[in-house]
């Protein structure tokens, strides 16, 4: 199915839509794989529309663009979803909002600072040294916040009770119509150990329930992946399937996928 016929993406002038394929390059999560992406410019009018017509197409936003993998031989990469009605903490999930409970959330409109900017790139050189945010300049993070074409928001995570307590994590996500999508987050490699990581989508599936939307989009679940297999934890989930959102259990089925319970 070509991208323009695809039902979500119908009503929104997709007539008018280009998109482009990018040169294949070598795929930062399978070794040995090369990756391409199929993208589009949401720098356009009606932009939020655009963008919530595509993101219910597997689509995630970076910058002013809206891509998707487009690998000839590989399908590996699976745009995510949880369920935020249906979202109960396990035990596991539990002890990590044990063990974050000091922390506090508090949201801003998407104004860059150069403590986030730090922050982030303190995370990059600790957890993705290899990738191409690492080398990002506090003016590259200052456009790519502030020029959002779509509705997005920074969450800012501080020790409460602390004076001038500093910033230990930070998260951009992009407001939706039925769902937060988490673009970026970065943390304090010092709270390592608090699995803080899994405690900011934790607690952006809770803002989710606080704002009476249905998914948190957590990006591209590749199976295979150390760096992100992780994703698949957060249950229950629909997965991005052959051009339909499915339970990512049935898809488990489908490509003889096995689980470990916890």
């Amino acid at each position: 199915m070509k991208i323009t016929e695809s039902p979500s993406i119908e009503g929104v002038g997709n007539r008018r839509l280009r998109f482009y394929l990018t040169n294949p390059s070598p795929c930062p999560y399978l070794e040995g794989k090369k990756e391409r992406k199929v993208f589009t410019n949401l720098a356009v009018e009606d932009s939020h529309v655009l963008h919530d017509a595509l993101s219910q197409s597997g689509f995630r936003r970076s910058q002013s663009i809206a891509y998707r993998p487009a690998c000839a031989q590989c399908s590996a990469c699976r745009p995510t979803r949880v369920l935020v009605d249906e979202f109960t903490p396990t035990k596991r999930w539990k002890r990590v909002l044990n063990k974050n409970q000091n922390l506090e959330r508090r949201a801003f409109r998407p104004t860059a600072t150069r403590e986030q900017y730090r922050l982030l790139k303190a995370y990059l050189q600790n957890r993705h040294l290899g990738g191409g945010m690492a080398q990002m300049s506090y003016r590259e993070y200052v456009a790519m916040l502030e020029s959002s074409p779509i509705p997005t928001v920074v969450f800012e995570y501080r020790e409460k009770d602390v004076p001038d307590a500093p910033l230990v994590a930070v998260a951009i996500a992009d407001v939706l119509r039925d769902g937060l999508s988490m673009v970026y987050t970065g943390f304090d490699p010092a709270f390592r150990a608090n699995s803080i990581g899994n405690y900011l989508i934790l607690d952006h599936i809770e803002y989710a329930r606080e704002l009476g939307l249905k998914y948190v989009f957590l990006g591209y679940w590749v199976h295979g992946s150390e760096k992100m297999n992780y994703k698949a934890d957060f249950r229950p989930m629909e997965v991005f399937h052959k051009e339909e959102w499915l339970p990512i259990e049935e898809v488990e089925r489908e490509l003889g996928i096995g689980r470990t319970t916890e």
